[in-house]
């Protein structure tokens, strides 16, 4: 008798206590810059309209279908029934029990760069909604890139390079994809002068390795420090590749720029971080960049930014 007075009081606490999914432990991000393209057009197009299509729902309805593959035509196609109200779990059946996770792992990886914004320019702030995030590199900077994610390296061991390389000229401006906080500044034997900043949401933590030797950062940059989408954080160069600090290692000066997605704290540093691959991210970026000028030795944005998902609207 008492083992099963035992046993309903264990059954009653069970069904008193909220269940808690698993955090992701992985995330294969495959979305070609075209469909990333449509989908953030799509979104921000129907922003101000009665029925707003997310990005998000979009891509995720998709990546239910191909495996997460996301080709345009399977893109266009969720959008479309997505605009005639037509729910994901009625069109997917089975396979919504997929659109949680992805649409959990996109939330992640795509969250902080659709937004509420405003810049200012000759002394008028402008509110808008669209794509808040910069691309890495400033504005009127060159720079090139491939898609390099996973190609190996060797250096102390072998391994895999976890994101994008942007190749450009030395002391070439480097800016905050997203607004953040700076988590980590300093030397390190394999990315040498290096900033690490994570979102304010804590889902995203973006890398910025191989800066400049001698004046890596912005000045005044510390840890712990706020920063806004496109503001200065520091230089590309080709430090790294070596346990003395300060040193010239890398053959082609270039940014390592690397995205880590976070759903649990245990996943920041350990050995089966989530990076994911950013080509497409960074080619979608490029149509935004933060432009800067220097004057009296000291650089200025040019174009003030406020996330307004994030602060108030700035008063006059």
């Amino acid at each position: 008798m008492k083992w099963r007075i035992f046993l309903c009081v264990l059954l009653i606490i069970s069904l008193t206590i909220p269940a808690y999914a698993a955090p992701i432990r992985w995330v294969d991000f495959d979305i070609p810059y075209e469909s990333l393209q449509y989908a953030m057009e799509q979104d921000i197009a129907s922003f101000d309209k009665e029925m707003h299509i997310s990005w998000i729902d979009i891509l995720s309805l998709a990546a239910c279908r191909t495996g997460g593959k996301c080709g345009l035509a399977s893109v266009k196609k969720a959008t479309s029934e997505l605009k005639n109200g037509k729910h994901p779990q009625d069109l997917l059946g089975e396979n919504y029990k997929y659109y949680t996770y992805y649409h959990e792992a996109y939330s992640a990886a795509l969250g902080g760069l659709l937004g509420n914004f405003a810049i200012e320019k000759d002394g008028q702030l402008t509110p808008s909604y669209g794509l808040k995030a910069f691309s890495p590199v400033a504005a009127g900077y060159g720079y090139s890139h491939c898609s390099d994610f996973g190609v190996s390296r060797s250096f102390g061991f072998q391994r895999k390079h976890l994101g994008n390389d942007l190749m450009g000229g030395l002391g070439t401006p480097i800016v905050a994809v997203e607004g953040g906080v700076v988590e980590a500044m300093g030397w390190n034997r394999y990315g040498g002068w290096r900033v690490g900043v994570r979102s304010f949401d804590s889902k995203r933590y973006y890398y910025y390795a191989h800066l400049q030797k001698d004046a890596p950062f912005a000045p005044g940059l510390e840890v712990g420090q706020m920063v806004q989408a496109g503001d200065l954080i520091g230089f590309m160069g080709c430090t790294g590749y070596s346990d003395k600090e300060n040193v010239n290692n890398i053959e082609t000066v270039h940014l390592h720029f690397g995205l880590q997605l976070i759903f649990d704290e245990s996943q920041k540093e350990c050995n089966s971080e989530i990076w994911i691959n950013v080509y497409d991210i960074v080619r979608l970026l490029s149509s935004h960049r933060a432009s800067y000028r220097k004057e009296n030795g000291t650089w200025q944005r040019v174009y003030p930014f406020y996330d307004l998902d994030v602060e108030e609207f700035p008063k006059a």
